[in-house]
């Protein structure tokens, strides 16, 4: 009798310890709340935001419409979040060759069959729906480097990416060492990827470029290597911008007006000649500490895209710099919060994993906020999780998965990594 009393309760535990297996929500409790956060804001952005285009005849649609649109999303965005951080990272490692290479097919179809805006191609018609392939692009990049990167950190130090520049010495035995060892697998993928991703959207070639080469340098390739990537870089926008190559015009006239702005009194302009930029400064300066209110904005009918490129401005008129510097704080928390997931990590995959990501997302909203003060020229980028764009919210979610995944598998201490690919092996 005791006996069995003693495997009743037995099993009782492990039916107990079965139930309580399956949490809907692991990981990083912080970066939940983070999450929660911005999904919130965005409605109330949306929402408010949307008005001029309610108002707009070419639309005829109120703001309730375009709230609803917004709802569909972040309906749509949360359990990919939940579907996508309870898939362990190593499935992410067999899938990323898979996932950049229809990515990469996908970014370059676009140029062929997709919708234009304003001379970008940019977006694949789905029905209702417009997918922009290149922000799957941004995280299949990511996605990719962290693999390789991982499975070469026993000889990474010793690895070059940068050839010859003179090809007629590439048939050497030293420089096809270098080809096959440190170009095609390493460094290829990310160029790629840029120049796709560069005749459409530019300043999101230079975030894939400055992720990845972040990435490497945590990834331990060679600092000189990484120098010299650098300089290059640098000629091929230069000569890029000689050429005229992609929107080489557009982004030359966007720094143009920058510098005007820097340099000449604006003083004296008429409202229906300024800049989307000093309108987002106007709006910057009427919310002051506190902002005009919910609703109450008076710049968001003369801004072009008050619900998208100039989000952040939008959010300062009318909840003031104070809770608009706690937005800019959320953002740099997901930074944070993946520094302490990655240094949990044992193996590389899965920490390069959440630290490019994150900087994906944050260097964004960064990007973006740093526009809307006129720090830097125009860019086109979005605020992440909030501005009104469903491939920019649905990617970021997906991202944001991920980062979420590693953290879990943190808790449950469920990496299974090979140990050849220990990011701190010297």
């Amino acid at each position: 009798m005791k006996e069995e009393a003693k495997n009743d309760k037995t099993e009782a535990a492990g039916g107990e310890e079965q139930a309580a297996g399956f949490k809907l929500i692991t990981g990083d409790r912080v970066l939940w709340v983070i999450i929660v956060a911005l999904a919130v804001i965005s409605i109330l952005v949306v929402y408010s935001s949307t008005a001029k285009m309610a108002y707009d005849a070419h639309t005829a649609r109120s703001t309730a419409h375009f709230l609803r649109q917004q709802l569909m999303l972040l309906i749509i965005c949360i359990p990919l979040v939940i579907i996508t951080h309870k898939i362990n990272a190593r499935i992410y490692n067999r899938l990323s060759l898979a996932a950049y290479a229809i990515s990469i097919l996908l970014t370059t179809a676009v140029y062929f069959i997709g919708a234009t805006t304003n001379g970008a191609a940019r977006w694949i018609p789905l029905g209702p729906f417009q997918l922009q392939p290149s922000e799957a692009l941004k995280i299949a990049t990511v996605l990719f480097l962290a693999r390789q990167l991982a499975g070469r950190q026993s000889t990474i130090d010793k690895i070059r990416i940068i050839p010859s520049l003179n090809p007629f010495r590439w048939k050497r035995p030293d420089q096809k060492k270098i080809w096959r060892e440190g170009t095609w697998p390493i460094l290829f993928p990310v160029l790629l990827s840029c120049v796709v991703i560069f005749p459409a959207h530019t300043s999101s070639a230079v975030l894939v470029f400055f992720t990845s080469w972040v990435m490497m340098l945590i990834g331990r390739v060679r600092m000189k290597e990484l120098l010299k990537l650098l300089g290059l870089a640098f000629a091929a926008v230069m000569l890029a911008g000689f050429l005229n190559l992609g929107r080489s015009e557009t982004a030359g006239g966007r720094v143009e007006t920058w510098i005007d702005l820097w340099t000449s009194s604006q003083t004296e302009k008429p409202i229906d000649k300024l800049t989307d930029t000093e309108r987002s400064m106007i709006a910057i300066h009427n919310g002051g500490l506190l902002g005009e209110g919910a609703g109450q904005s008076a710049m968001r009918v003369e801004m072009i895209h008050p619900e998208s490129d100039y989000a952040y401005a939008f959010f300062v008129e009318e909840y003031g710099i104070i809770l608009a510097v706690a937005l800019l704080l959320l953002y740099l928390w997901i930074f944070f919060r993946a520094i302490e997931i990655f240094r949990r990590c044992g193996t590389a995959f899965p920490g390069l994993l959440v630290l490019g990501l994150a900087l994906l997302i944050t260097c964004q909203a960064l990007l973006h906020i740093m526009v809307t003060v006129n720090l830097i020229p125009e860019t086109g980028q979005t605020l992440p999780l909030i501005s009104r764009g469903g491939s920019s919210m649905i990617f970021t979610a997906i991202a944001l998965g991920m980062i979420l995944s590693v953290s879990r598998q943190n808790d449950e201490q469920s990496h299974d990594m090979p140990k050849s690919e220990s990011l701190y092996e010297k």
